[in-house]
């Protein structure tokens, strides 16, 4: 089943297939919960957010369509998130979790790697999140949905409901925000070449 489509896994989902469920449940919790712990910033509000989206999805799985599948989960976890909010009417304070749930990005180190190269991926993977911590937040949701959730430009611009243009722009934007802060946080990464930077950058 490794090898499923959404769309598949949605339809076998609809026939009261168990391991389906449970197949698109783990390809998704990771960018779940990092969605959630975008707009809320603490950890057991994230996790709830994440269980309770996962409820919405499996009530909603005979109108939902396989093919829209990402960017149609990431509406609806936001839309939880900003209603999550506004009952609290004030945004909860930060709390720190591990950086992999924080993005959803886990890097898989490499069998043959050492103890400094394994040093160097938590080093870098830090070095980004903390840059993106220092980002405003609408500079860090663009992050977020385009580079970390690799949501096209199209879809962003649905979800924010603004026109592409805007979306494009913002991005742009925010790529660069995102290097200026790591730079300075980490000035050596000026003398690093472009492909380290973008792959540390992902």
């Amino acid at each position: 089943m490794r090898s499923l489509q959404d769309s598949t896994l949605i339809e076998r989902c609809r026939q009261g297939d168990a391991l389906a469920w449970e197949r698109l449940v783990r390809r998704h919790q990771g960018r779940v919960h990092a969605v959630a712990y975008h707009y809320v910033r603490d950890g057991d509000a994230a996790r709830d957010l994440a269980q309770e989206a996962f409820v919405r999805v499996y009530e909603k799985l005979e109108s939902c369509k396989g093919e829209e599948f990402l960017p149609w989960l990431i509406r609806l976890v936001r839309n939880l998130c900003i209603d999550h909010l506004r009952r609290r009417k004030a945004r909860p304070p930060l709390s720190d979790i591990p950086i992999d749930e924080a993005t959803g990005v886990a890097a898989v180190a490499d069998p043959r790697s050492g103890p400094e190269e394994v040093w160097l991926t938590d080093r870098r993977k830090r070095l980004v999140y903390d840059a993106m911590n220092s980002l405003k937040g609408q500079d860090r949701e663009m992050i977020l949905l385009k580079e970390i959730q690799g949501l096209k430009f199209r879809e962003i611009a649905e979800l924010l409901q603004l026109p592409v243009g805007t979306v494009k722009s913002r991005s742009n934007r925010a790529r660069v925000e995102l290097a200026q802060q790591v730079l300075k946080l980490d000035p050596s990464y000026a003398t690093a070449g472009s492909g380290t930077r973008s792959q540390e950058a992902e």
